[in-house]
C-alpha cells in the first residue's frame, strides 16, 4: 500500500528523530524474515529500550540530509530492505539486539551502523560492539575483581587463625 504524502512527512520526521536521538542505529537487511520473527523482535527491542523499524531507504535519506552531522554521507549503502534498530540510551544495544537476532535467522545481515556523531561503521565494527560485555556484565566482573584479593585476605588469615588455634589445642592436650 502507498504511503500518502503526510504521512511520508511524518515517517520522515520519525526518521530524523529516531537519528538524532540515538547513539547508534544499526541497519540490517531482513529480506526472507516472517512478521512473527520481526514482532518477536521489535518485543525483545523494546525490552531494551530499543526500536526496530522497517522503513523505506528514500525517507531515511531525506532525514539524514536534513540532520547537519548526517547530510555529506554517502548513502549508498542504502539498499535493499533495510530494518533500522536504534536505542536512545545504550550504545551497545542496537548491535547486540540484531547481531542476536541473526544467529536464529541467517537472511538477516548487517549493513552498517551510524553513530552518533555521524560516523559510518562497517559491518565488522558493528559485529564488535554487539560482542561487548554489557554494562551489568561490567559490573559484575569489576565487582569480582575487587572481591578476589579480598576473599583471598580472609583465607589466608583464617588459615594463620586455625593454624594457632590448632597448636594451641595440640598443647593443651599434651599437659
Amino acid at each position: 500500500m502507498a504511503l500518502s504524502k503526510d504521512r511520508k512527512n511524518e515517517v520522515v520526521t520519525e526518521a530524523a528523530q529516531m537519528l538524532a536521538d540515538s547513539k547508534l542505529v544499526v541497519l540490517a537487511k531482513y529480506h526472507g524474515t516472517s512478521v512473527k520473527s520481526l514482532q518477536d523482535l521489535r518485543k525483545t527491542a523494546s525490552e531494551s529500550n530499543s526500536t526496530v523499524r522497517i522503513m523505506k531507504n528514500r525517507l531515511v535519506k531525506k532525514a539524514m540530509e536534513q540532520d547537519d552531522r548526517l547530510k555529506d554521507i554517502d548513502t549508498a549503502f542504502l539498499t535493499g530492505q533495510l530494518m533500522y534498530a536504534a536505542s536512545p540510551s545504550d550504545e551497545l544495544a542496537p548491535a547486540r539486539i540484531i547481531a542476536d537476532f541473526a544467529k536464529n535467522e541467517p537472511q538477516v545481515e548487517l549493513v552498517a551502523g551510524i553513530t552518533a556523531d555521524g560516523s559510518i561503521l562497517g559491518i565488522d565494527d558493528v559485529k564488535a560492539l554487539a560482542d561487548l560485555p554489557t554494562k551489568d556484565q561490567l559490573r559484575g566482573q569489576l565487582a569480582g575483581l575487587i572481591a578476589s584479593p579480598l576473599s583471598g585476605l580472609a583465607s589466608v588469615l583464617s588459615r594463620n587463625v586455625r593454624g594457632v588455634l590448632n597448636v594451641l589445642s595440640a598443647r593443651a592436650e599434651q599437659n
